[in-house]
């Protein structure tokens, strides 16, 4: 019979381990959580601050080309430095980084300083997303990758769910110009906070001694072509199935929130509930959906997840009041269903000593060129938010369709094989 004390600890126990909650995933997860939420305050807004501040589309489109070439660009180090720093070493120095960066663009209030500073306050979102598979894949079994990367997601949007109405009445209240300053202060002061709670980490999650690391032989240290050669057929039709779905989102992406503010007349803090009902539809699907994608198979959600991608800029492109605009961003939260299962494909196909250079090879690869959809889709948007919106729901079809038929494909060559394996042990017991 246990006692009550016994009792709570269990449950306690089996929580932590549902969730896989391990020690070095929790400190990562408190990071990403006081990160975000000074981020958020005004990392959404930022289009709109680079038209008050008198940015051209283009330059608009420039800002969002760069966000996501820097994004490739610093995935791959990115991988390479965690392999060779070590988790904690490298999330606190990305993190100094980005604080950098807010305070370029909290000083020179001028579009120029925007794209100067996200050379720096993109450290943290880009350079730490293959550390954080790496992280996860290191604490956590193989069966548990979709949920360890689901709490994750989860983390991760929570203070997306709250932040941007924040931010938004920031800047109802004081303008788009001083609100997203006043935001990049608060964001500047939690980011440093951050540092204490970095240095916690280890660099063995389950307590491990320290000295086996150091004795036991060094990997070989790849090249980015020695990684981008060591893709197995399934990564690499998941990454051009996943450049097709990016551009889709990536060709509207900028010009979401000038849309619903120019076009339908929301506020900034109706702006803010619509992001925080994207968050909460998001938020609601992504355990439940990385818990089933463990057990039974997680292709088919990453299916449902580049449905939704495909669906948001149609119920964007229909949308002519603020209730359209939040059936919109319920289906711009669902593409999250599968998203979490996306990403523990990607951690399973890739070598286990070298996972964070192969996950930033990924990111490189696929990043690099899906930056070229926010040029298009400025180009695009001179033409009309209508031509923008189809252009990215046509090339949403086209990744849909083609991960489709790779997976049906893999399917069948994986039955014939089976097939053969039967058939040639018939014909050894004959």
């Amino acid at each position: 019979m246990q006692t009550p004390g016994e009792q709570s600890v269990n449950r306690k126990r089996q929580f932590a381990d549902f969730f896989g909650l391990k020690r070095n995933l929790v400190i990562l997860l408190i990071a990403i959580f006081v990160i975000g939420a000074g981020e958020e305050l005004w990392m959404r807004f930022v289009p709109k601050y680079l038209q008050a501040v008198g940015a051209t589309v283009f330059v608009i489109g420039l800002y969002d080309a760069l966000r996501t070439l820097l994004g490739a660009i610093y995935a791959y180090p990115g991988g390479v430095l965690v392999d060779v720093w070590g988790h904690r070493r490298a999330f606190i120095i990305f993190n100094v980084v980005s604080i950098a960066g807010y305070a370029l663009v909290l000083l020179v209030p001028h579009w120029a300083a925007v794209i100067a500073g996200m050379f720096l306050f993109l450290s943290w979102t880009c350079f730490s997303l293959p550390a954080t598979f790496s992280l996860v894949g290191a604490a956590l079994e193989a069966n548990r990758h979709s949920m360890g990367v689901g709490v994750q997601s989860v983390i991760k949007r929570l203070p997306i769910m709250i932040a941007p109405i924040f931010g938004g009445m920031l800047i109802d209240r004081f303008g788009i110009i001083n609100g997203v300053r006043i935001a990049l202060i608060v964001s500047i002061f939690l980011s440093a906070v951050t540092i204490l709670v970095q240095r916690q980490l280890r660099e063995k999650p389950d307590g491990e001694v320290e000295v086996a690391s150091a004795t036991a032989p060094q990997p070989e240290q790849w090249n980015f072509w020695r990684s981008w050669r060591e893709f197995n057929p399934p990564l690499r039709h998941l990454l051009l199935g996943d450049i097709l779905i990016r551009f889709c989102e990536r060709v509207p992406y900028a010009w979401v929130v000038i849309f619903a503010m120019d076009y339908i007349g929301v506020s900034g803090r109706q702006v803010g509930i619509l992001i925080a009902i994207e968050m909460l539809a998001a938020t609601i699907c992504i355990i439940p959906a990385s818990h089933y994608a463990d057990r039974h198979g997680r292709e088919p959600f990453v299916i449902v997840t580049f449905i939704m991608f495909t669906l948001f800029p149609i119920s964007l492109l229909m949308s002519r009041s603020f209730s359209a605009l939040v059936i919109a961003f319920v289906i711009r939260g669902l593409k999250e269903f599968g998203d979490t299962s996306r990403k523990a494909l990607i951690i399973g196909y890739s070598d286990s000593e070298r996972r964070g250079q192969m996950v930033g090879t990924y990111y490189l690869v696929r990043d690099l060129i899906v930056s070229t959809g926010a040029i298009l889709g400025a180009y695009l948007w001179k033409l009309g938010p209508a031509l923008n919106f189809l252009g990215a729901a046509a090339l949403g079809v086209a990744g849909t369709i083609f991960y489709v038929k790779t997976i049906r494909q893999s399917r069948q060559s994986a039955l014939n094989d089976l097939k053969k394996q039967l058939e040639m042990r018939r014909s050894r017991w004959k």
